[in-house]
């Protein structure tokens, strides 16, 4: 698995030479939250301040497309990720769609 201090979204990782891309990769999950989730996460709007229910729904999508695509660059064969990004998009509803994605290359150190 890629080492993930070898991601960047720069298009450069210091201290490296890319020796070959090998294209785009990604890593994609979709989630909801669970009607009684949903529940608490209303009743936490009530009260304002941040929704932590939700950040934590959001923090581990964001986590598992993370590790999707890592897992999809080591396949690959890449040592590295550069211009990496997240994309999200509602497919309906309470669902949402979570992407990572960038550039598998290898890199060697300068």
């Amino acid at each position: 698995m890629i080492d993930p201090t070898m991601i960047t979204t720069s298009t450069v990782l210091d201290g490296h030479r890319i020796v070959r891309s090998l294209g785009v990769v990604r890593g994609i999950t979709v989630r909801s939250r669970s009607v009684l989730g949903n529940l608490a996460g209303g009743l936490q709007t009530l009260f304002g301040g941040q929704i932590s229910i939700y950040v934590e729904l959001c923090e581990k999508t964001r986590e598992e497309a993370f590790q999707y695509m890592m897992q999809h660059a080591s396949e690959r064969g890449a040592n590295a990720i550069i211009n990496m990004r997240y994309d999200a998009n509602e497919v309906m509803n309470g669902v949402t769609e979570v992407l990572a994605y960038g550039t598998a290359v290898v890199v060697e150190k300068v």
